[in-house]
């Protein structure tokens, strides 16, 4: 691999961008002379195969290793969802470069968990979209309309449900059902600010 990155001209801390750059810089350069009459022509026919061999390799590598440090960040993500640490869930979504259809997919767990529908739904849309076919991701997503569908605007407080997503592994989030002790503490503060308004009118 150093040995790429020495083709390439370029150090190990490169960013892609960089690396591309040198890439096609050289490339170019060695496109020309490839015309060049003898030993300086076929020199360059051979430095041109180097530099492609090279230049495959590295992307190949760095990618790699992108997509390792991506999924443990992941399952970061979904460590603090699980433990309800929803900022940490945000933060560690934020420093994704790439993002694919896990990270929408865990981002639409966040917006759920923070009872913001709407969003949530677009993220699972995007992810469905990105990887389609994933029975994970239907799943939530047929589970979400049910829920916006029975009355759930997801405008404050935390969603109802009992699981955000089927299915094992990240995504299996267990919340309270709505309805229950919820629903009757919100219908009696309901009756108790009628009774207090219409106190006040009749008092007039």
């Amino acid at each position: 691999m150093k040995n790429n990155y020495k083709i390439l001209g370029v150090s190990e801390k490169a960013t892609d961008a960089e690396i591309r750059a040198a890439y096609l810089e050289l490339k170019a350069k060695y496109r020309e002379e490839m015309f060049a009459d003898g030993e300086k022509g076929n020199a360059a026919a051979k430095k041109l195969t180097e530099l492609e061999l090279a230049y495959e390799e590295l992307t190949s590598e760095r990618k790699e290793k992108s997509e390792d440090n991506e999924d443990g960040l992941l399952k970061e993500v979904d460590a603090a969802i699980k433990a309800d640490d929803l900022k940490r869930a945000q933060e560690l979504l934020d420093s994704f470069n790439v993002r694919n259809a896990e990270w929408h997919y865990l981002q639409a767990v966040v917006f759920y968990r923070k009872g913001w529908a709407n969003e949530s739904k677009k993220q699972l849309e995007i992810a469905r979209q990105k990887k389609p076919g994933t029975e994970k991701y239907d799943k939530a997503y047929e589970k979400l309309n049910e829920k916006m569908t029975s009355g759930f605007s997801g405008q404050t407080g935390n969603a109802g449900g009992e699981n955000f997503a089927a299915g094992g592994g990240a995504g299996n989030y267990d919340e309270p059902q709505m309805g229950g002790e919820g629903c009757l503490d919100f219908c009696c503060r309901l009756a108790i600010c009628n009774l207090m308004l219409n106190c006040c009118c009749n008092c007039r």
